[in-house]
């Protein structure tokens, strides 16, 4: 049986299913193994893991534990509880921005590869271009947040470092956004975002992309790139202090578990604290070579759970009413047996947004597709519930296709 631990609780014995974190969190190769020392044990509360799921079935139990059934629960309660109305006002419908959406996508794509090649052969970045871009993608998320942010929902493994850069930079926009932001710190922000990562370009390719668990001196040369960003950044003097703070401290944690500098709560800056958590959220949503990407509701989830002890808890909670428990480009499975597509968030009620159905699983074929909205009753084109997450794989289907009927 799975069961929901706090590490306090653990003993040599016990077999880890799951460490519950981020794989740049903890410094083991593996996520399941059975407990054989105490000193596994200090690594875990050292890498500040505060629960993991145990599996009795393989090691030691802890009778009066939470099964992971319960727990999500009780998440699920709480999550319910914290989908409160978010006014967020678009300019032009989804359907209108894609076709722009598309191509700020692709442009800030390429302006992040060259910034990384002309890193690795030594050159300044060139901050005109990238003011440039993250103009381009504030004035986008501006216009309609969900295009552009549905759109980087689609990453490969092969391309995911450059992809992972311009999804944090919309992200952050659209998440200064919605806590009311001025727009001049929330460019700056951006700009941050963009350049987050640009220590990654000094880590070798065999390492970032590696499809394995890394040894332990790949992971320290890993954890060096805030570091190494945040120096190469300085080599450029028009890059404000923003840019360099959430370059230097994304990887920071509240409880003091983060790198490079173990900061604790509000020692690290508001944006920095906002930044790690868009990055967390768009790293768990993805695809790499060594991890599956989860479905946005569940990495939500997730977050949530580590605010208590990794995240300020009030941003965390901003996050979810900004992205939605059920973002733009969700794909879900309706209680009617229909897939459908997350096309907008309802203003008041996270759990029931607009969708466009185009799917049957009951007959395993495409129907005509048409526009739902879920916080409709019977009689008024509602009268349908999400039941779940799930794989546009598993279907063989790709709902991006079907965004753009937000017009129809």
């Amino acid at each position: 049986m799975l069961k929901k631990v706090d590490s306090s609780q653990l003993k040599v014995g016990m077999y880890i299913h799951d460490l519950s974190c981020d794989w740049m969190t903890h410094p083991f190769v593996r996520n399941r193994f059975l407990l054989r020392s105490d000193d596994e044990i200090r690594k875990i509360m050292q890498a500040g893991i505060h629960d993991v799921v145990i599996d009795s079935g393989k090691g030691l139990d802890v009778q009066d534990a939470p099964t992971v059934a319960q727990a999500r629960a009780e998440t699920e309660r709480e999550l319910v509880q914290i989908a409160a109305p978010l006014q967020v006002v678009t300019r032009v419908s989804l359907g209108m921005e894609l076709a722009r959406a598309t191509q700020v996508r692709r442009q800030a794509t390429s302006l992040v590869r060259t910034v990384m090649a002309d890193v690795r052969l030594g050159k300044a970045v060139e901050l005109d271009r990238v003011q440039h871009t993250v103009q381009d993608i504030t004035e986008s998320i501006l216009r309609n947040p969900g295009a552009l942010v549905g759109l980087l929902r689609i990453k490969t493994k092969d391309d995911y470092t450059f992809l992972h850069s311009v999804s944090v930079c919309a992200l952050l926009v659209a998440f200064c956004r919605s806590r009311g932001i001025d727009a001049t710190t929330t460019h700056q922000a951006g700009l941050g975002g963009l350049l987050h990562d640009t220590g990654k370009a000094l880590v070798p390719d065999s390492v970032l992309n590696k499809p394995g668990p890394l040894t332990p001196e790949e992971f320290a040369l890993i954890k060096r790139h805030p570091r190494d960003g945040y120096d190469i950044l300085r080599q450029s003097p028009e890059v404000g202090a923003i840019p360099l703070d959430i370059a230097l401290h994304h990887h920071e944690r509240r409880d003091g578990s983060g790198y490079p500098d173990q900061l604790a709560g509000d020692a690290i800056s508001e944006l920095a604290q906002m930044a790690a958590i868009v990055d967390v959220y768009d790293a768990l949503t993805s695809d790499r070579s060594y991890h599956k990407g989860i479905p946005a509701a569940e990495a939500l989830r997730k977050i949530y759970e580590w605010s208590k002890f990794h995240f300020n808890p009030v941003f965390a909670q901003d996050f979810m009413r900004c992205v939605g428990i059920y973002p733009v480009g969700t794909m879900v499975m309706l209680e009617s047996g229909r897939l459908a597509v997350v096309i907008e968030a309802h203003e008041s009620n996270l759990l029931a947004p607009k969708v466009n159905v185009f799917f049957s699983t009951k007959s395993k074929t495409y129907i005509k597709p048409e526009t739902v909205d879920l916080s409709r009753g019977f009689g008024f084109g509602g009268a349908d519930k999400i039941v779940g997450h799930e794989s546009a794989t598993k279907w063989q289907v790709d709902p991006m296709r079907f965004l753009s009927l937000a017009d129809a």
